[in-house]
């Protein structure tokens, strides 16, 4: 559908860059945006600058005109970029990363405009320095930020939606029924340890008979192999995505694997530490939240679980998934253990 960068709009309407360039989950919130921004002006052609790692996650997206796959660490992905995006004028870009990075490829597309969040609210302060217009948003979480921004630059009609593939299977599931995890994804001061899935699976193979898959990529399976009584599935993005269309519901972090899972509407439970979910939790209302009442927010990136994820147990985490598995999409808010 996007091969060699070919838009297949009309190009009747204004030309619309967007860049985001990863990660999985900030990827994933951004797709309302961008839904929001292709709907609100017909006849648009909209191009999306993303690493080719995420490049799947946009696979059959109808909102999506041209994908433009760029990895800031591989020269050929600059000279290939480079002629695609000076190929045309753009009407305006949209900066959703904040980032210097992303701002410059912004400014290298030659947009009339460049839409991006106030230099308070950017990663990096001097990415504001190259747009034409700064946005101060006061949504809580991201996908409200993203929103808010989209309709700074001219969008009318909000839709918060988010178009994904199918995904392909990859590896070996369960017949039945299955709780999906991904341990290993995310840095390692928001992972929960991962001995204390042994005394989740326990629990739910024997009080539910409902299987703990643990996913992850081929190169880390012997770590996921330590986890008794858990089911290990190897894959790659498209089979996280048709695993976490089967599963009977999903264990999430603050990571992309859970943020797929809420995007998907799949009941679940996420259990966060250093980061606030409020910004960065499971979007919508078919996931429960488990943190610590003492978790600080630090955003600090270390290697190991932040204690206050030491402080959910697994008993705690059984009891959230049991309630959502009986439930089935009720929602619920956030709790504390």
């Amino acid at each position: 559908m996007f091969k060699n960068g070919r838009a297949k709009g009309s190009g009747e309407g204004p030309r619309i860059l967007v860049v985001r360039l990863s990660s999985m989950g900030d990827v994933i919130h951004a797709l309302p945006a961008v839904a929001t921004l292709k709907h609100s002006f017909p006849g648009s052609v909209l191009s999306w600058v993303v690493q080719p790692r995420w490049a799947p996650l946009l696979e059959g997206n109808p909102y999506i005109d041209r994908l433009v796959p760029f990895d800031r660490r591989r020269l050929k992905s600059w000279r290939e970029a480079w002629p695609l995006l000076r190929a045309q004028r753009y009407d305006f870009a949209v900066d959703l990363q904040g980032l210097v990075q992303s701002a410059v490829i912004a400014s290298f597309a030659r947009s009339d405009r460049i839409y991006g969040f106030h230099r308070t609210q950017v990663r990096e302060k001097a990415a504001a320095a190259f747009y034409s217009n700064e946005v101060r948003t006061v949504g809580a979480h991201v996908v409200d930020s993203n929103l808010e921004l989209a309709a700074a630059a001219g969008a009318s009609t909000m839709l918060v939606t988010f178009p994904l593939p199918e995904g392909a299977p990859e590896g070996d599931l369960p017949g039945g029924d299955f709780v999906l995890s991904s341990p290993l994804a995310g840095w390692g001061g928001k992972q929960w340890p991962l001995e204390f899935y042994r005394g989740l699976a326990r629990r739910l193979n024997e009080e539910l008979g409902v299987a703990l898959v643990l996913n992850g990529p081929p190169a880390r399976v012997r770590e996921l192999e330590q986890v008794d009584g858990a089911f290990v599935h190897s894959s790659g993005l498209a089979g996280l995505i048709h695993a976490t269309r089967r599963a009977a519901a999903v264990l999430g972090l603050d990571s992309g694997p859970a943020h797929l899972a809420a995007a998907l509407a799949k009941p679940g439970v996420a259990i966060f530490g250093p980061t606030d979910p409020a910004r960065n939790g499971p979007y919508g209302d078919t996931f429960t939240v488990l943190r610590s009442p003492g978790a600080a927010t630090t955003y600090e990136r270390r290697p190991e679980p932040d204690a206050s994820m030491l402080r959910i147990t697994p008993d705690a985490v059984f009891e959230a998934l049991k309630a959502r598995l009986q439930a089935r999409g009720r929602p619920a808010g956030c709790v504390s253990e």
